[in-house]
């Protein structure tokens, strides 16, 4: 059905580009600023209990404490989110950033199912899926533009 007839096309490509770019530059600014705050004592005090009851993190929280844990877990965040900001110019960067994004969100949201007593920190969990959303997205669409190249 045509709306809008040859607009139609014109605002379907910009709003297209207009949510990749807003997805793609929230999510960076998102894994930037909670990735700069796990070095602060509140932050790390905040994801102990995650950390501690993750069978895929509980490793690092033994092996670092809860401050490293935090920090090592900041400093993932960090690459992952420079990663998807050089994805917008060298996609094969933004795949790998889009994948540990993927990996970062899913590890993430096991926690729903392996911290006891979550109370409040299921409605700070659920934002996940969203994010998790977004890394696929753009995981996929470095790895189009990948090979489009090839």
């Amino acid at each position: 059905m045509k709306i809008l007839g040859f607009a139609q096309a014109v605002y379907a490509d910009w709003l297209q580009r207009t949510g990749a770019g807003i997805l793609r530059w929230s999510l960076v600014f998102l894994l930037i600023f909670f990735g700069a705050l796990k070095w602060t004592t509140a932050e790390a005090q905040g994801i102990a209990p995650f950390i501690s009851h993750s069978p895929f993190l509980r490793w690092v929280n033994v092996g670092l404490g809860p401050q490293g844990a935090s920090e090592a877990i900041g400093i993932f965040e960090l690459i992952t989110g420079l990663l998807l900001v050089a994805g917008q110019w060298a996609p094969r960067l933004g795949f790998i950033g889009g994948v540990l994004g993927i990996a970062m969100f899913v590890t993430t949201l096991s926690f729903l199912l392996t911290t006891p007593n979550l109370g409040d920190g299921v409605g700070f969990l659920l934002k996940d899926f969203t994010l998790l959303g977004a890394a696929t997205w753009l995981a996929g669409e470095a790895a189009v533009r990948v090979a489009r190249q090839t």
